[in-house]
């Protein structure tokens, strides 16, 4: 089997801190995640005026504006990841939720982008991202199997490399709605292999069931404490979980490892000779 890719999600749950992102970037390595993943937004692109306009308190003002900005890393906070990562050897990327943003993460040359739920309804903004041939995961909450199609159809066109994931966009849901189905769905549908981007409540079942499915990559948000500033910090899974999210995924891994040749192993012999000793009287 081949091992399942781990995506530390750290997002905006920086908070707009590039010292707290980093202590991040180095607990998501210690705990074995393969690479972090942040978002990028040109917020006058993706939000309007008058929403931006609105008030917000917030630990950075009073309007929407204010609140969004402070979230958000620039220029110098993206050359310190880039270099931070590099040092710590942990692959990093983003979503990018614009056209702006797109073009302004190609000068890190991350080898891997994603397409947020939010965007996969986006047919313009999926074929400038296809066109940058860079491996894709393409999350596919909140959409239905047209968008899905749509989206194969344009990466699949453009030669560009990627792989679905099953997501549910509530943050955080209830286990009765994981619908983990559609992991082993997808796959046969669509020919790809399929990861999960998961938001449910407290807990790794649902994540390791994904991954006993079938999944190829995983994707949990991360935080240092699910009490601190942000609309995706309950979604989220702390240092201390998201290590035993890993092992338990290890774990999985090698119980899936094996061959469909069903034989008496060697460490069974002595315990069957043991048990089955009273069938040799007869």
């Amino acid at each position: 089997m081949k091992n399942i890719y781990i995506i530390s999600e750290i997002g905006i749950n920086h908070n707009g801190d590039i010292d707290l992102a980093k202590k991040m970037i180095d607990l998501s390595k210690n705990a074995g995640a393969n690479a972090v993943k942040f978002q990028k937004r040109d917020i006058d692109i993706v939000y309007s005026k008058e929403q931006l306009d609105k008030f917000r308190q917030s630990p950075w003002g009073t309007t929407e504006r204010e609140q969004k900005q402070g979230l958000e890393f620039e220029q110098k906070e993206y050359e310190i990841i880039d270099d931070y990562c590099k040092k710590k050897k942990i692959e990093w990327f983003a979503s990018a939720w614009d056209k702006n943003s797109i073009n302004f993460l190609d000068q890190f040359n991350s080898q891997k982008q994603k397409v947020p739920s939010a965007l996969i309804v986006d047919l313009d903004y999926l074929e400038v991202l296809a066109k940058k041939k860079k491996f894709t995961f393409i999350s596919t909450g909140m959409s239905e199997i047209k968008n899905i199609e749509d989206a194969v159809n344009i990466f699949s066109k453009n030669n560009c490399p990627f792989e679905l994931m099953h997501c549910i966009s509530a943050y955080p849901f209830d286990d009765g709605i994981a619908n983990l189905k559609m992991i082993p769905f997808l796959r046969e549908k669509f020919n790809c292999n399929v990861g999960y981007s998961g938001h449910e409540k407290g807990g790794m079942a649902i994540s390791i069931a994904a991954v006993a499915l079938g999944a190829t990559s995983l994707e949990r948000h991360f935080t240092l404490d699910r009490t601190m500033y942000g609309s995706d910090q309950a979604a989220s899974i702390t240092p201390e979980g998201f290590e035993n999210l890993v092992k338990g995924v290890k774990k999985v891994e090698l119980a899936l490892e094996g061959s469909l040749d069903k034989k008496i192993l060697d460490l069974e012999i002595p315990v069957a000779n043991k048990l089955r000793a009273h069938l040799k009287k007869k």
